[in-house]
């Protein structure tokens, strides 16, 4: 029986890693033996996952279905290694990644649920500390730079197709790549405008822009 329930162990990490990623996965999964014997099984046993949510501590049911069938739980401990992204040298807060500051190295990863598989991924970001050399990536204590600070002049940037129309303005907070701040344009006016590059905005009624405007 522990056998079955380390295969089915052994199937949903493989799935798990997939899906988020992972590099190079490696697994080592023990089945704590149970405090009562188990009844035969006139039928073959199906595995039911109970409880995944940490690798270090599953849960996982055996069950015997029909007349006189009977369910009995596991407990699981899972190791997991995975080549994952770390800091290359000391990263000073607020300063963006870039890639030669990014390394894949092999790390236990079993407490972490969110460390990052690739690279490309942490590069643009930066550390909400000091990041230090060696350091383990993970997505809480990475965020997306600040461009716009809250009182900074700003150009308000509206395209249509081909179509093109600028002012200035000035940010009411401040804001990443991405986030929707408040802006007092020429006009006295305030509006909300999404954040598309270092002091440049888009009225945030309009489509994120892939690219900041040309100069």
């Amino acid at each position: 029986m522990p056998l079955l329930v380390e295969a089915a162990a052994q199937k949903h990490l493989a799935r798990w890693a997939e899906a988020a990623g992972l590099s190079e996965p490696q697994f080592s999964v023990t089945v704590l033996p149970g405090n009562r014997p188990l009844a035969a099984c006139g039928q073959p046993v199906t595995v039911q996952a109970a409880d995944t949510r940490q690798a270090a501590r599953m849960r996982f049911i055996a069950v015997c279905a029909g007349n006189g069938g009977w369910r009995y739980e596991f407990s699981v401990r899972a190791q997991i290694s995975a080549r994952v992204a770390v800091a290359a040298s000391d990263v000073p807060s607020g300063r963006a990644l870039v890639d030669e500051e990014v390394l894949l190295e092999r790390h236990d990863i079993s407490a972490i649920g969110d460390s990052i598989a690739d690279p490309a991924d942490a590069v643009g970001l930066s550390g909400k500390r000091t990041l230090r050399a060696g350091e383990l990536l993970r997505k809480a204590m990475l965020m997306a730079p600040i461009l716009i600070k809250r009182g900074e002049p700003v150009r308000i940037v509206a395209r249509r197709e081909q179509i093109e129309v600028s002012m200035a303005g000035e940010a009411l907070d401040a804001g990443a790549r991405g986030d929707s701040i408040r802006v007092r344009n020429a006009n006295g006016a305030t509006i909300r405008a999404r954040v598309t590059g270092a002091g440049t905005v888009e009225p945030a009624s309009v489509p994120v822009t892939a690219s900041p405007p040309s100069e």
